[in-house]
Parts: structure tokens; sequence; C-alpha cells
């Protein structure tokens, strides 16, 4: 089941001590006004709710899991596993999210979202952070419509540049793709919304790996979620569009047809962003991101070895 989009007032922080990830997301949403997107530690992030990734058992052993773990206590941990215990039976699948109480005063929540179902799993060739990223502002959504105005700010980290082995550039722009329906689209059904991420960006592979899509909500046309391309300017701005990847690994979220109607080229919404997290399994904080270049590109696109380009 689906429902149209509600207020999305919404305080974002990408944040993540990772330059190549803060020089990526500055790229990616070069014409998105009002996100803050420094470098740092979500940990010191004021805000309602923090963004963390997992696996799909929900064990905090790693990366920001195990540093939010360490911070808040082993409760947290407890938390996130009884909650995906109770609505997956134990194995929250990729592109679904579980928001948990966290047992302090800052943040309030913590959302904890799967980036890979093992930990230190390869998901450079899959949509996995898409899906991640847009079942996590989905939960967003979800908390706002049981307590409205619980969650008004939310801090999260970049996804699967590490362990993941996703270029960042790569990675932020499918954080852009996911996050877009927070703005545009709120889902009921994590199968919905799993359907149609992979319907429209199954063929993303054959695509630059600069090029946004933005996904076209059930019920909407291309035509409606158009919007100019960007330029590519100094500083890093976007090239036409914000990125996404088709191919599927193992563990991860299999490919589908390409949805009717398509896909919106380099859409952007008023006030869209992109969301990030940061993998799980074992990756701490400061990990090197590979592939990225001054200006947040992903160095030699085209080149042997790049994800979009083997």
């Amino acid at each position: 089941m689906t429902d149209g989009c509600v207020d999305t007032a919404l305080r974002v922080v990408l944040t993540d001590v990772n330059a190549g990830v803060v020089q990526a997301w500055r790229a990616a949403f070069a014409d998105v006004p009002g996100i803050e997107i420094r470098r740092g530690s979500i940990l010191d992030e004021d805000v309602d709710a923090w963004v963390t990734p997992t696996n799909a058992a929900g064990r905090m052993d790693g990366g920001v899991d195990a540093a939010i773990k360490r911070h808040l206590g082993a409760g947290i941990q407890l938390r996130v596993r009884q909650a995906i215990a109770e609505r997956f039976d134990g194995s929250m699948p990729v592109g679904s999210a579980v928001c948990v109480p966290s047992g302090a005063t800052v943040p309030r929540f913590v959302i904890s979202t799967p980036t890979m179902v093992a930990s230190s799993q390869n998901v450079s060739e899959t949509l996995n952070v898409a899906m991640a990223c847009a079942a996590a502002f989905q939960a967003v959504h979800r908390q706002n419509r049981k307590a409205p105005g619980s969650i008004r700010s939310v801090a999260l980290v970049g996804m699967g540049a590490r362990t993941g082995r996703v270029p960042a550039r790569v990675c932020a722009n499918l954080m852009w793709t996911g996050y877009t329906l927070f703005h545009d689209h709120w889902f009921q059904d994590d199968d919905e919304l799993r359907a149609t991420i992979t319907a429209q960006l199954s063929a993303i592979d054959q695509t630059s790996p600069t090029t946004r899509v933005r996904i076209v909500p059930p019920g909407g046309t291309p035509e409606e979620y158009a919007a100019p391309a960007l330029g590519v300017g100094g500083g890093g701005a976007a090239a036409e569009g914000a990125v996404g990847k088709g191919a599927v690994a193992k563990g991860g979220v299999a490919k589908g047809g390409v949805a009717k109607g398509g896909v919106a080229k380099g859409g952007v919404a008023k006030g869209c962003i992109g969301c990030g997290c940061v993998d799980d399994g074992g990756v701490a904080e400061g990990d090197a991101v590979e592939g990225a270049a001054p200006g947040g590109l992903v160095a030699g696109a085209r080149a042997a070895g790049h994800p979009l380009r083997r």
C-alpha cells in the first residue's frame, strides 16, 4: 500500500569523518539548498534521530553501528534486535528499517537499516544503498505518523563506501535517489518500495556515473518529476543527475524490468537531498573511500574496475 507524501519539513545533516564522502555529497547535492553537509562524527550531532546502517540481524558489531552502541550502551542493540524479531522474524531485508527509542535525550531515536545481509559484504553491484537510504527516510515518515513531530531532525553518514566497496560518488548519488522518495511519496509497504526502486534502476549501470536518477513514485509521470540538468562546475558541482547501479551481488536486491513510464532524467524535487549511512561490517569511522577525487567526482569513472563499467 502506498500513500501520498506527508509533511517533509525535516532538518537533515550529512556527516562523515571521511573527506571523500563529504566531497561526493557536495557534488551530488550541489543544487539542493538547506542541507547541512560537514566532516565530523555522527556522535556529535544534536538531532532527534541517528541513522545507522546494519546487517540483516541488527548486530551492532562494526563501523558506525559499533560506535553508536558504545555511546548509547548495549541496550540499543537489544531494542534494535527486538524490533527486527517482531517485524521480520529476526532477519530484516535490505529496503526495510526499524526506528527504536535510543534511551537517551540525544538522539531520541535510532533508525537501523541494513545495507548488507552479512557483515563485510561487497554491495558494489547492488541497489542496496538506494534501498537502505529510502527505507531509513520512510521510517521517519512512519514514526511521525505514529507521533506527529517526534522526528524533526536526522543525521546520517556515508553508506557502503568502504566495506561495501561502493565508490563515494556512486554512493552519494544512490543516496540522493533514495532520499527523493521521502519528499515524493510515503510507502506503507516495504515490498512496494523495493519493487518501485528496483524496476526503475534496473538499467542504471548503462548510464554515466554522474547521472542522477529520480524515482517516479506510483501514480506519477516522468514529466511531472523531471527537472533541468545540472552543469559540471567548480567545486565538484554535479553533472546531470545522481547515480545508481543495477547489477546485483549475492545477498543484494534483485534487478527488475524497467517500470512503465521509465525514470525521470535528472529530476530534482524542491528541497530534495540525498541521505547517507555507513556500511556495516566492521568499518571504523574515518576509513578511506576508494575512487574519490577532488570535488567529489569518482576518478576514472570509465576505467576498468569501476562498478558501472565492468
